[in-house]
């Protein structure tokens, strides 16, 4: 069973295809903290596919507070860290994990405020062993962007590649 997004989120989303990671219960990522739908605490991210990547909805609770009035920058780095993964899925139908990811913090991320995460592939280069993904976290109403990331995401052994990458100019 699919949840509703909250309505903030409705117009943004009600066209695109959610993209899902886990499709039953014991799968590899069905507990992970960052997507699971079956970790009890954690964010659940989710991620729909767009002709440049993937989009997400991120809503930072406040009890994930860090300075003030602000998200802590380790749940802002998850939230990044499953945007790009979820990139890196969308570009390449395989399933990765991180190998390494950066973040730049451009301005505090604000809690309880619909944010939009985007996500997409960074490099067209093909190799058998990784992708390089991109994305960023923004207001929703105003499209600042708020923190940024790269990540080189390792595809995990016997994902093949389910699709083929998702071409562009």
């Amino acid at each position: 069973m699919t949840v509703a997004l909250p309505d903030a989120f409705g117009a943004r989303f009600a066209a695109l295809e959610e993209q899902f990671l886990t499709t039953k219960a014991g799968d590899l990522f069905a507990e992970c903290f960052g997507c699971g739908p079956e970790h009890p605490i954690g964010l659940r991210v989710r991620c729909f596919k767009t002709d440049e990547g993937v989009l997400a909805p991120v809503f930072v609770a406040r009890r994930f507070e860090g300075p003030r009035g602000a998200a802590h920058g380790g749940i802002v780095t998850t939230y990044l860290d499953e945007i790009l993964a979820g990139a890196a899925f969308r570009a390449t139908g395989r399933l990765s994990v991180t190998g390494e990811i950066t973040v730049r913090f451009v301005k505090p991320v604000p809690l309880e405020t619909p944010l939009l995460g985007r996500g997409r592939l960074s490099a067209r280069e093909d190799h058998d062993r990784y992708v390089d993904v991109e994305g960023v976290i923004e207001e929703l109403a105003s499209s600042e962007v708020l923190a940024r990331a790269r990540g080189r995401f390792f595809f995990r052994k016997g994902s093949a590649r389910a699709t083929p990458p998702v071409s562009g100019p």
